[in-house]
């Protein structure tokens, strides 16, 4: 009988842990097929994506998924709650995945579940408890774990996992199936082991270790040999470009993704068409908040209770993000929260944005198949022919008739011309046009 796998991930890059996931997830659950849905060129931690999404589709193709599904520039960029619901949204839409399968530091899904629950349904007495708890003063994440621990009966270990960061996003996603109501069955992968900036041997095909990240993404897994978090990854090409004739770091590298992946790798850096992070696009970024008026950098999706005054002020003062991020960031706005800002700003994603990404069910962009996908894709299709999949954009473009999922694919392709300029070599706008499926 045909199960059907759905994986949520941004394979920034697909590393050897990512596999181990894959391969653990099938075998968990006996699915015969996996469909990816998978951020494209820029990222949930407000970052671009090291290479692009066609290359990440070809990666995740040769590496035994079977369809890749783009998440819409809004949702991949959004927090952790608005991701998680616009990729439940795209499964759930599809009618054919059986499964879900995410990374947590704690994979206990009945524990995870219960905090799910409480957090979509608020209960009345869950919400007096948060009342106290805020009314003392402490910050809302502490406030909230406390409110969750007296509610569910004291347990020490809750503040723990609603704190750890794919715990969070493995809530989010279990919020989203109650709240759509889906079918599918969640299945959690327990993520131990190495931390975001690690890169250690290790025998984690017997020890069932997982990397922890260090943001609520789910791009993290473990490996077969070697493991390290992309963020890791990420730096070590990045010093890799720095030093240019030094080969030690991306030998590096080598042990730590798969080959295909490590073959896209090089090609793109030796065509320098690999993006290393958000301070590519610095002085774009630094001009246009200079140049942006006060209310239109607080119409900003996540600007809030007058942070736009700090970010102006800042933009105004700084040459580096780093150092604008660090001016403004706090214990309530963390840097991570400040860098997504600023993606925004780049991108020019406001809270309408975020609004009507809330009201759709997205279209389903496919960026690559083999076989078995092509086969799932028309499965998909003859159960669901209302259904907007997107395989030519021109196409869409000139039969859609529904101006909120029009309006999410312009954000996508503008945000693919924008990240394009990073390119030294083939700067092109309209990739989205151009770009052939990935068909493996």
């Amino acid at each position: 009988m045909e199960k059907v796998l759905g994986i949520i991930a941004e394979y920034n890059p697909f590393h050897n842990g990512h596999l181990y996931h894959l391969k653990e997830s099938k075998k968990k659950c006996g699915a015969t097929s996996a469909v990816a849905i998978v951020s494209g060129n820029f990222t949930q931690r407000g970052e671009p994506s090291i290479f692009d999404k066609w290359s990440k589709a070809k990666v995740a193709l040769e590496n035994g998924v079977d369809l890749v599904i783009e998440l819409p520039l809004i949702y991949s960029i959004s927090s952790a709650e608005n991701f998680a619901e616009g990729a439940i949204k795209i499964l759930d839409s599809l009618e054919v995945i059986d499964f879900l399968s995410f990374g947590a530091e704690n994979a206990d899904i009945n524990m995870l579940s219960k905090i799910a629950t409480v957090l979509y349904e608020e209960p009345k007495e869950y919400r007096d408890f948060l009342s106290a708890e805020i009314k003392s003063g402490i910050s809302f994440p502490k406030a909230r774990a406390n409110a969750l621990t007296s509610y569910l009966g004291g347990s020490d270990n809750i503040e723990k996992v609603i704190s750890s960061p794919n715990n969070i996003l493995a809530i989010e996603y279990l919020k989203a199936l109650k709240k759509y109501e889906s079918p599918i069955m969640p299945i959690a992968i327990a993520r131990n082991g190495a931390f975001h900036n690690d890169i250690i041997a290790s025998n984690v095909l017997h020890s069932n270790n997982v990397e922890i990240p260090d943001t609520a993404i789910p791009d993290e897994a473990n490996a077969t040999d070697y493991t390290a978090s992309s963020s890791a990854i990420r730096k070590i090409i990045k010093n890799y470009k720095m030093l240019g004739d030094s080969k030690i770091e991306l030998n590096e590298v080598k042990k730590l993704v798969p080959e295909t992946c490590f073959d896209v790798l090089k090609q793109k850096i030796d065509s320098e068409q690999v993006v290393c992070g958000l301070s590519q696009f610095e002085q774009i970024i630094i001009y246009n908040l200079r140049k942006m008026k006060i209310t239109e950098i607080a119409e900003l999706a996540d600007v809030s209770e007058g942070l736009e005054f700090a970010i102006k002020k800042a933009a105004n003062s700084c040459n580096t993000l780093d150092s604008l991020i660090n001016m403004v960031k706090s214990k309530r706005y963390t840097y991570t929260r400040i860098q997504r800002i600023l993606l925004y700003s780049l991108l020019g994603i406001t809270k309408k944005d975020i609004s009507i990404s809330k009201k759709v069910v997205p279209y389903v962009r496919v960026l690559g198949f083999n076989e078995n996908g092509k086969a799932l894709l028309s499965k998909i299709a003859s159960r669901k022919p209302k259904l907007k999949i997107i395989t030519s954009v021109k196409d869409f473009i000139n039969d859609c008739i529904d101006p909120h999922l029009a309006h999410l694919l312009e954000d996508d392709i503008f945000a693919t011309n924008v990240y394009s300029i990073a390119y030294k070599t083939g700067s092109l706008a309209n990739l989205d046009f151009t770009e052939k499926l990935i068909v493996s």
